[in-house]
This record gives structure tokens, sequence and C-alpha cells, in this order.
């Protein structure tokens, strides 16, 4: 009996529910406690899993992550449930009705699935994953429309399913694994089963995935939630070669419009740093279209302008001084404005940011952000602020 059968029991739920809100500054104590009446074994486990539930909380919500069993691995693999629901929304925009999703891991896109209306197969190879999965959907009050299956995808018949969802393990015993062809499975035997699908299918990349290995009849999107990139998707049964960057919350969705790249000018009044979103679906051209601008370096994605244009796909900065690269100079500077609070951001730049701050050594009343990067590639600092008004609305 693994760990998650054990608090599946009777015994397991109720020790659960008794350590969900230890303080850990008392874990010790508590355990000591418990292991008088219960089976160590059992204690360790039910502490570990309110360790895991507190950390779901970030990807899940308070309210599900404490109802939810969770695997270590399927907290740092799973979906954030914000960016789940959005895909199963296009899904059933599509018409998909049933989906057969494939290395389902603990359920996150199971469940996002199924509270969009769809019904779902879940599989998965790892046994204490699919037995989370089955909790999940019983625990969440899903288990109606997800079928949980122990199995290894490749072997799964989807015929009787309208789209496919893969998810490939992009993880392995040396960390990430960046190599497509190295997932578990292939990105090759998933664009494979993607093609297989009905109406439609989508497959969870790495954000870093090269734009050449995406597939000519698949459209790419990339998926950023709260300006962190969550992940990039490959889509079959949409727009084969369209290219899109989403922001959560929202949604608002930047499509390609194939631009060519902006002109490389001086510095102008406004900085525009892109969403990474945006960065990785290289969409850069289409935010310098819209806000009127170009770059500072043709190899870096700091857009410039002379106005201020607001866009939901960058944020805007005032900038007030362009320098060449000198901390002494720098560090002057921020003391004659009485800088104390400094944001260092860097694109094109070897200087780590808590390096720079220790050298300059802010002090004083005010606020400043400085850009450590290139122009026409010479190092250069740009010292400036958040633009107002705020950066909000905006075509979409």
């Amino acid at each position: 009996m693994n760990d998650l059968d054990a608090l599946l029991t009777p015994e397991g739920r109720a020790l659960l529910d008794e350590v969900r809100a230890t303080d850990p500054a008392h874990e010790l104590a508590v355990a000591t406690r418990l292991r008088r009446t219960h089976p160590a074994a059992l204690v360790s486990a039910a502490l570990g899993q309110a360790h895991l539930r507190q950390r779901a909380v970030a990807k899940f919500g308070a309210e599900d992550a404490g109802r939810m069993f969770f695997t270590p691995a399927g907290v740092e693999q799973s979906t954030r449930a914000s960016v789940a629901a959005y895909r199963a929304g296009r899904l059933r925009e599509l018409g998909v009705g049933s989906v057969a999703d494939l290395c389902g891991g603990i359920g996150g896109d199971a469940i996002a699935l199924a509270r969009a209306g769809i019904r779902v197969l879940a599989v998965d190879r790892d046994p204490a994953a699919v037995t989370a999965a089955r909790a999940n959907a019983d625990a969440l009050g899903l288990a109606g429309l997800i079928e949980v299956r122990e199995a290894d995808v490749t072997e799964v018949d989807t015929a009787g399913y309208d789209a496919v969802f893969v998810d490939p393990a992009r993880r392995g015993g040396r960390g990430r694994i960046f190599d497509p062809e190295a997932y578990s499975p292939p990105l090759s035997w998933a664009v494979g089963a993607a093609r297989t699908a009905a109406l439609a299918a989508a497959l969870k990349v790495a954000p870093g995935i090269p734009h050449e290995a995406v597939p000519a009849d698949a459209e790419a999107e990339w998926i950023s939630d709260g300006g962190d990139v969550k992940e990039a998707v490959l889509w079959f049964g949409t727009t084969p070669g369209a290219v899109r960057a989403t922001l959560l919350p929202g949604p608002r969705t930047l499509l390609s419009r194939s631009l060519p790249d902006p002109e490389v000018r001086p510095p102008g009044r406004f900085l525009y740093e892109p969403d990474g979103a945006v960065v990785r679906a290289h969409l850069v051209s289409e935010v310098a279209d819209q806000v009127g601008g170009g770059l500072l370096d043709a190899t870096i994605a700091y857009v410039t302008a002379d106005a201020l244009r607001p866009t939901p796909y960058a944020t805007a900065y005032e900038i007030t001084d362009v320098l060449p690269f000198n901390v002494k100079k720098l560090k002057a500077l921020l003391r004659e404005r009485g800088v104390g609070v400094l944001t260092v951001k860097k694109r094109g730049s070897a200087v780590e940011p808590e390096e720079l701050r220790k050298k300059v050594k802010p002090r004083g009343p005010h606020s400043a952000t400085v850009f450590m990067t290139r122009v026409a590639g010479a190092p250069t600092m740009l010292v400036g602020a958040p633009a107002a008004p705020a950066t909000g609305g905006g075509p979409s």
C-alpha cells in the first residue's frame, strides 16, 4: 500500500484533516503525539500530504488544494488551474465534447476539462498519479465525467474521443528536458496522435520550444499568467501556421501578422517591455507596430517610442536618463535623485541585478527602474519609472 492508498482510508482521511493546519514550528511535537496512536508511516504520509497541499495552493487555489491529493511530481508538473481552464474553454468552443487526456498526471487538466462539461479519459502509467487523479475526481464531484486509467499512453485507443490532449513528461533524472524528442513520449509521437483526433488536439510543450520544431499544420500558442510564461500549446484542428500569445487573466490574445522586424532607433521617451509570452511567440514586431516604436537593439526585445500608447502586451516605462554602462555614474545619479528602492531589469547584459544593487547601494525615499541592456550594440543603462497612466486596456 502506497502513501496515497493509506491516506484514502478512513483513518488516513481523519488524520489528514487533523494535521491540515499544523504550524511547521510545532510539527515535531504534533508528529510525536500522533505516533502514539497511529502508525508512524501514516503520520509521516499525512504531514507530507499537508505540505504538498500547501504548495499546491498557488496552482489550484486554497479551496481545491485543500481537498485534493498530490504527489511531489504532480505538484511540480501539473498545469496552473487558470491556464488549464483557459485551454479547456478553447476546446469547448471548438465543439469538443470528449477528450483523451494522455499523460494525465494527478488530473489537473482533466478537472478543468470536466468543469467545462467535457467527458475525459485520463491516462497515466504512474500508479501513484493514477490514485491521486481518481481521488481528485471524486473529491471535486467530477467522477461522473472523468475516467482514470493506468496504462502506457502509446497503447491507448483514442478513436472514440473528439479530441486528444497530450502533456508529455519534460523532466528527467537530470532536470528539465529541452529536446522535444526526449520528452516522454516524444513530441513526434504526440504529433502523430494529435493528427488522428476527430475534431481537435492540443499538445502542451515547453515555452522554449524552437519555432522550427512546430509542425506546419499546427497553431502555436504561448500562454502567460500574471506576467509569467507558463507553457506553449500546439493546436491541431484550428488554424495551421497561426502564432499567438495569450495573456491571463483575460484572456487577451495577440495574433501574428507576419510583420517585418522593427527598425533599430535611438531611445525615445518610453520603453516598452513586452510580456514573456509575446517574446517567446516572436511577436515583438506586433507590439512595436501598436505603439509606433522600434527596437533599441536588433537582438533584444525592448521597444522604444516617443509616445505613450497603452497596450496589454507590454509594460511601459518613462525613461529619464540614458547612460553608457558605468556603475560609478549610475551610483552618482541615483544618490542625486535620492533613490532607495531600485528595480533592476536586464536583457543582453551579463550584469546580475543583485550584484549591481550591491555596488550602487541605493538610499533615499524615491524609487527608480534601471534597464541594463544594449543600444545598437553598445552596453547602456536606461533609468526611468513605470509610465502613468497604467498600461491597461487596449486592443486584444
